[in-house]
């Protein structure tokens, strides 16, 4: 873990998250385990390390505040010329949201590799050492800039990843298999804007959406059925928030291909659409959920929500 003044300085930044996890005494996994500990059981790297600790939380629990944190973090790592680049720690439940708020609030011109774990560190099939040395690797390399994820022996973008499996060192995967346009920076904090994801299912009515509305959301995300549809009771409720200026952005639990607001027939996307809905051409509803939160703190005007939604 030594170098000379020549070897790159890494950030390690942890915040908690499987790769930071062992069982406690009920047997069940809890991160507790510092970026030192993780770092202590690599073979050698070539960079000198600087671990930092942030959180120590599974990222289901991690609030628009928590990531905001971990984006600010990686911020003041990027101002710093001394920092060749950085590794973030991160549990994968929620892994595609906090690194594609990064993307978008800092569109860095150095490495920035999130890593984690499937299994805890004392698991038979623990996996947290591997991606650790490989996103370290990674972070080193200047000829990468941008934000990317070291994942199961492999190299993904952000945009449009989701978590594809539960059970496997493989945890993720791509909706398209394409390279998508740049956005403008989001700069803007996003902590204090509430956006709430409403899942659909076949028939459903509004009531969840409807509550959302309630209690002040300024934005929902639909989580839709097929390529973005769901019912008649939905299409008005969309018509509900519309009225109220508040941004309805349908996409769908269906996890790959782009997605496309054809469907009528009364509660299909193209009723959606007609009603206010803003159609996600890719993102699923995690990351769509970040985009929008990110667009409206940024205070973007509808059109530019919409085109940002629909043309990417």
């Amino acid at each position: 873990m030594t170098g000379t003044d020549k070897t790159p300085l890494l950030a390690v930044l942890a915040t908690g998250g499987t790769i930071a996890s062992r069982k406690d005494s009920h047997g069940a996994a809890r991160p507790g385990l510092t970026a030192r500990d993780l770092l202590a059981i690599l073979p050698p790297i070539p960079a000198r390390l600087r671990p930092r600790e942030l959180l120590a939380k599974d990222s289901s629990c991690l609030t628009l505040a928590d990531m905001q944190a971990i984006s600010d973090a990686v911020g003041a790592e990027l101002a710093d010329p001394e920092i060749a680049g950085i590794v973030v720690l991160h549990g994968t439940d929620a892994m595609e949201e906090t690194a594609f708020l990064t993307l978008l609030q800092h569109a860095p011109e150095k490495p920035v590799i999130f890593t984690g774990a499937q299994f805890a560190s004392d698991h038979p099939r623990s996996d947290g050492a591997g991606n650790l040395a490989d996103a370290l690797n990674l972070a080193a390399d200047a000829a990468r800039p941008g934000v990317a994820l070291a994942f199961g022996g492999r190299v993904l973008p952000i945009r449009g990843l989701y978590k594809s499996a539960s059970d496997c060192a493989e945890a993720f995967a791509l909706a398209v298999d394409e390279a998508m346009p740049r956005l403008s920076p989001l700069p803007a904090p996003v902590a204090g804007i509430r956006v709430d994801i409403v899942a659909v299912h076949p028939g459903g009515d509004a009531l969840h959406l409807d509550a959302s509305l309630a209690a002040g959301a300024q934005g929902i995300v639909l989580a839709a059925l097929g390529s973005g549809n769901a019912s008649p009771e939905i299409v008005a409720g969309i018509a509900r928030a519309t009225a109220q200026a508040v941004p309805v952005v349908t996409s769908s639990r269906v996890p790959r291909g782009l997605l496309a607001p054809v469907y009528g027939g009364g509660g299909g996307g193209h009723d959606m659409r007609l009603a206010g809905a803003i159609h996600a051409r890719l993102l699923r509803p995690g990351q769509a959920r970040i985009l929008l939160a990110a667009m409206l703190a940024n205070g973007r005007p509808a059109e530019e929500i919409r085109a940002a939604f629909e043309t990417q």
